[in-house]
């Protein structure tokens, strides 16, 4: 029954974590115009606009929220993983098992406060400069509330956390059968303990 859950979210992961990737590079190419373009007009045409700072980081946001679940399922972050390593297989496993159960307790936090912030009471203010402007097609103008950004740690933390899921899954299944042929994904995954 495990095997057949792990199947399911290493094919679900396998296949959103790429569109996230792709949608954070599309974001980083457009923070990079938009950052040049506020250069331009601040340095050269001595006129600053109010919005391209608030919108590269509202790009920066929704970047880091979407490419850090594949960085999670890399062990692509900054970990001390030399005790780990240094550890007997079984015990390393069992360690690198205790060290997820505690990620997903923090995740969990986070998506509590993601939820609060995108559909609470801080998700209905507005930005101070972001505002789409249809007043120059006809309709009038609309300020963005911040729910937008804020929904990026909602969906950042709700997809982190299905990674880690994933990764305590393939955890417990090498525990239970260290030679258990595990699903394969895009790159090799992180908390896989193998003897030295």
């Amino acid at each position: 029954m495990l095997m057949v859950v792990l199947r399911v979210l290493a094919t679900v992961n396998n296949r959103i974590l790429p569109i996230g990737r792709l949608v954070a590079s599309i974001g980083l190419a457009v923070m990079v115009v938009v950052i040049l373009l506020q250069v331009f007009f601040r340095y050269v045409l001595n006129d600053a606009m109010a919005w391209p700072d608030e919108f590269a980081r509202f790009l920066m946001l929704w970047m880091t929220c979407l490419m850090a679940p594949s960085a999670f399922r890399w062990g692509g972050f900054v970990a001390i993983d030399m005790f780990l390593r240094h550890l007997p297989q079984l015990l390393g496993r069992v360690a690198a098992l205790v060290l997820l159960l505690m990620s997903a307790t923090v995740l969990w936090v986070g998506i509590k406060h993601g939820y609060n912030h995108t559909l609470g009471f801080g998700g209905n203010f507005t930005s101070s400069s972001l505002r789409l402007p249809l007043d120059w097609i006809g309709f009038e103008m609309v300020r963005v509330k911040l729910r937008y950004m804020y929904a990026s740690l909602l969906l950042g933390t709700g997809l982190m956390l299905l990674v880690n899921v994933e990764l305590i899954l393939r955890l417990i299944m090498q525990l239970w059968n260290a030679d258990a042929v595990l699903p394969t994904t895009d790159q090799p995954t992180t908390y896989s303990v193998e003897a030295e």
